[in-house]
């Protein structure tokens, strides 16, 4: 998603919507770090005071543009594992899939969601829609374990968390679409589905 700036300055009425979206522009290319309320509030076209109408402080921004970011995160991987459909290690390719054209579609809310700062501590909201997107994930690990036999199957929420390690520092390393991408003599796709293969193969999951 990109958002340019009207030179024409801010006009339309929905400052918190024009706030949120010069944060994410801003975060793509800078990162949360780099990001101030003041260079919000110039991106917008606003005065300086105007972003505390509506957000307490930069963190409280940055927590805005998180919490939307989880949610559509969590429907793009909800859309992707479309319930585990035809079989579990199918619909899990096209979650990591997913996953990478997320970072590689939205980088400021790929960055945002994980540096959210203090707000993110403070805000039940912002807490459930990130357990909401990781919650896909522990959906397709569960539908996974439930193919081993039972006397060697490995806790779900564990291979969760190693399903969301490696597609996460995949996308990180390999699927972002800024300058901090690193080359790789493959797609993304291919060392992440080459990654999960061997993984679940050494746990025994059938098919792989």
């Amino acid at each position: 998603m990109t958002w340019t700036k009207d030179p024409r300055g801010y006009h339309h009425g929905n400052l918190r919507e024009a706030l949120i979206r010069a944060a994410l522009e801003l975060i793509a290319q800078k990162g949360p770090a780099g990001l101030t309320f003041a260079d919000a509030a110039r991106f917008a076209g606003v005065s300086p005071a105007a972003p505390y109408r509506h957000f307490r402080d930069r963190d409280d921004l940055i927590a805005n543009v998180a919490l939307r970011g989880f949610q559509e995160f969590e429907a793009a991987l909800s859309r992707a594992w479309d319930s585990g459909r035809p079989k579990a290690l199918t619909a899990l390719q096209r979650l990591g899939e997913a996953y990478l054209a997320f970072a590689r579609r939205e980088p400021g809310y790929f960055a945002a969601r994980f540096d959210a700062g203090s707000a993110a501590v403070a805000s039940p909201e912002l807490r459930e829609a990130s357990q909401r997107a990781f919650d896909v994930l522990r959906a397709a690990a569960e539908a996974l374990c439930a193919e081993m036999p039972a006397s060697g199957r490995p806790p779900a929420l564990m291979v969760a968390l190693h399903i969301w390690t490696a597609a996460h520092g995949v996308a990180a390393l390999f699927a972002r679409a800024d300058a901090g991408r690193r080359p790789l003599p493959m797609t993304p796709e291919e060392l992440l589905e080459a990654h999960l293969l061997v993984y679940l193969r050494g746990l025994g999951v059938p098919g792989t």
